[in-house]
């Protein structure tokens, strides 16, 4: 279970670049943005993670247990070469996500 860092677990420089913590990023941590996606979508901010994270791991934020139902990492070209420019995760609270799989385990079998 990947642990998010404190509140301030970020710093802003030079524009839009976001970098986690020094202590975060000996640890090979990076900043994703995180988005609970049960309708409304919700921000939950900048997070700093582990770069192996994978769909279906449990991650805990501000207490409380989340699912990682999608790992995004999106480019942008410039001046020739793509450079990335966000790396963000969907994710879903354990409840909602255990019902999702339980939903569509009885959607398959009917």
């Amino acid at each position: 279970m990947a642990m998010a860092s404190n509140l301030p677990a970020y710093q802003k420089s030079r524009g839009l670049q976001i970098f986690c913590r020094k202590k975060d990023r000996e640890r090979d941590h990076h900043p994703y943005k995180v988005i609970e996606i049960t309708p409304p979508p919700k921000n939950l901010g900048v997070r700093c993670f582990p770069s192996n994270l994978q769909c279906g791991e449990s991650v805990t934020i501000e207490g409380q247990a989340y699912t990682i139902s999608a790992v995004t990492h999106r480019y942008q070209l410039r001046k020739g070469k793509y450079e990335p420019s966000e790396k963000r995760l969907d994710v879903l609270s354990t409840g909602r996500y255990i019902l999702n799989l339980y939903l569509e385990n009885l959607l398959q079998q009917s």
